[in-house]
C-alpha cells in the first residue's frame, strides 16, 4: 500500500471513530481530499485508492489539473476565496463551491453556470472567528444571504462552510463548530424552498474530530493525506500571487 492510500485509510478510521464518539452512523462525514498545491500524480494516487472528492483553492493552479485529470470521474470542489473575475471559470468547471460569502458572487455564479449543466452546489462560508484576514459572511447575516441565494436559478444551496482559527482547545473548537451547526438548523427551520440543505463543511486535519462531534457532514483534509506543504511553500506563494494579480 502506498503512502497516500495508507493516509486515506487512516483518515477514514479517524472519521469513523469520531462518528462513533458522536453517536452517529459510520461514514457520517464525507471526506474531501484537499489537493491544492499538490501535483496531479498525487491526485491520481489518491483516486486509485478510492478517493473521488477533491478540493482546490487557487484557480490558476486548479484549471490545468482539471484538464489533465479529465479522464477521471472526480467531483471537484472550489474551497478558496472567490473574486468576481474568477466566477465564470468556477461556474464552468466545478461541481461545488464552498466559499460564497456575498450575494454578488452568488448572482454571478448563477448567471455564468453553463446551460445543460446541473445546478452548482453551494455552501456559504461563515466567518465564525471574526478574523479580519478570513473570508466569510458574519453569522448574523448568514440567514438573509441564504434566503437570497435560494431564489437564484442554477445554484443549489447545500449549507455552510467554516474555518475557525487554528490552535483552539477542543471545547473552543466545538463551540465554533456548534455556531455553524446552529445556522444550518435555522435555515432548515425557516423552510426555504430548497432541498436538501444538509451540508456542514467543517473540520480539517487538526480538528475534524471536534467538527464531527458537532455535526459535520464533510471534512476537508489535505496535510493528513498528502503530507506537509513545507517543501512546496514557494510554489504556494507564487500561486497566491498569481491569483491576486489576475
Amino acid at each position: 500500500m502506498g503512502a497516500i492510500a495508507a493516509a486515506l485509510q487512516a483518515c477514514h478510521k479517524r472519521i469513523d471513530s469520531a462518528c462513533h464518539a458522536a453517536g452517529r452512523s459510520e461514514n457520517c462525514a464525507h471526506l474531501m481530499a484537499v489537493s491544492k498545491t499538490f501535483p496531479v500524480a498525487a491526485i491520481r494516487e489518491a483516486y486509485a485508492a478510492g478517493q473521488r472528492v477533491f478540493g482546490e483553492s487557487y484557480l490558476q493552479e486548479a484549471l490545468p489539473k482539471l484538464e489533465q485529470l479529465a479522464d477521471l470521474d472526480i467531483e471537484w470542489h472550489f474551497i478558496g476565496p472567490l473574486q468576481s473575475n474568477k466566477t465564470r471559470q468556477v461556474a464552468t468547471h466545478f461541481d461545488w463551491v464552498h466559499s460564497v460569502a456575498r450575494e454578488k458572487i452568488a448572482q454571478r455564479l448563477s448567471e455564468q453556470r453553463p446551460a445543460g449543466m446541473p445546478p452548482l452546489q453551494v455552501c456559504l462560508q461563515v466567518n465564525v472567528s471574526g478574523e479580519a484576514s478570513k473570508s466569510g459572511v458574519e453569522p448574523d447575516a448568514a440567514l438573509a444571504l441564504a434566503r437570497a441565494i435560494s431564489a437564484l436559478p442554477n445554484l443549489q444551496l447545500r449549507g455552510f462552510m467554516a474555518i475557525p482559527e487554528p490552535g483552539l482547545p477542543l471545547p473552543a473548537q466545538r463551540g465554533r463548530f456548534r455556531q455553524v451547526a446552529a445556522l444550518l438548523d435555522s435555515v432548515q427551520a425557516a423552510g426555504l424552498p430548497i432541498d436538501p440543505v444538509d451540508t456542514l463543511s467543517m473540520g480539517m486535519s487538526d480538528d475534524l474530530e471536534a467538527a464531527i462531534l458537532e455535526g459535520a457532514t464533510m471534512v476537508r483534509v489535505g496535510t493528513a493525506i498528502f503530507g506537509a506543504r513545507q517543501n512546496i511553500v514557494n510554489n504556494h506563494i507564487a500561486i497566491n500571487q498569481l491569483e491576486q494579480a489576475s
